[in-house]
């Protein structure tokens, strides 16, 4: 089977990062059960590394088109939103900053993720959708951390229009934290880790839980009431219609 995700150790002047790698090109980095998994153990392996920050990056065409919609016709979406849920609450309250190093196009499930990074670093060309209503669902579990990042207005907005946008507004709604010409995304990210990996690991740990405090709480207080409504949604004949199309 091929692997989805790539893990690599960083060492610079004996402080180390770990670089995880979305790589599933095919079908644009959507979260399949499959990659999701993937994902959840390099996260976990990272907790465990004697590294000082994260990197989440992708390879290919898009940072990613949120969930797979073919799996999720074939085999229904408990499973993967149990998984999606439980992996932006493994970034929130993993013990390292996280920073999002976003090259690509943004929908839907993959904005749970940016938004659930300590630090979202894109280029100024990237889009952003949330595309759910436009299929008879909602941004149910992704909302578990988008809402605790975006301005309510511009996310109340955006939910319901499902309009793409783009970096002046993912900046501004404080979707991501910094917009960069795509020339510049990586010395910005590779500036901001270094400052990161300066710090020691127990002042970053003890910063990142002070900051996600509230928004693990929303979380845990929602979160399976979101799966199960996410789950009746995409077994509803209205989205059944929708996600045939992706079937093939």
């Amino acid at each position: 089977m091929t692997r989805l995700v790539g893990y690599d150790r960083v060492v610079t002047d004996d402080r180390v990062h770990v670089v995880i790698t979305l790589d599933s090109d095919r079908n644009r980095n959507a979260l399949s059960a499959q990659l999701l998994e993937e994902l959840r153990l390099a996260l976990q392996a990272a907790a465990y590394d004697d590294a000082l920050a994260v990197i989440l990056r992708a390879e290919g065409r898009a940072f990613c088109a949120g969930a797979d919609l073919s799996e999720a016709y074939r085999e229904g979406m408990e499973t993967t939103a149990h998984r999606l849920a439980d992996l932006i609450r493994m970034i929130l309250a993993h013990p390292l900053p996280i920073v999002a190093r976003v090259h690509g196009p943004v929908r839907a499930g993959g904005l749970g993720i940016v938004a659930a990074c300590d630090l979202a670093v894109a280029a100024d060309d990237v889009t952003y959708a949330f595309t759910e209503v436009r299929l008879g669902l909602t941004p149910a579990v992704i909302s578990l951390s988008v809402l605790s990042r975006m301005d309510p207005r511009q996310v109340g907005a955006s939910f319901l229009t499902a309009a793409t946008f783009g970096a002046r507004r993912a900046l501004e709604s404080g979707l991501i934290t910094h917009a960069v010409p795509s020339d510049q995304l990586d010395d910005t990210v590779h500036d901001l880790v270094g400052r990161l990996t300066a710090g020691e690991r127990q002042g970053l740990e003890a910063t990142k839980r002070l900051l996600n405090a509230d928004a693990l709480m929303y979380l845990d207080d929602r979160m399976e009431g979101a799966v199960a409504l996410s789950a009746e949604l995409f077994g509803s004949d209205i989205a059944r219609r929708h996600l045939a199309a992706f079937a093939h």
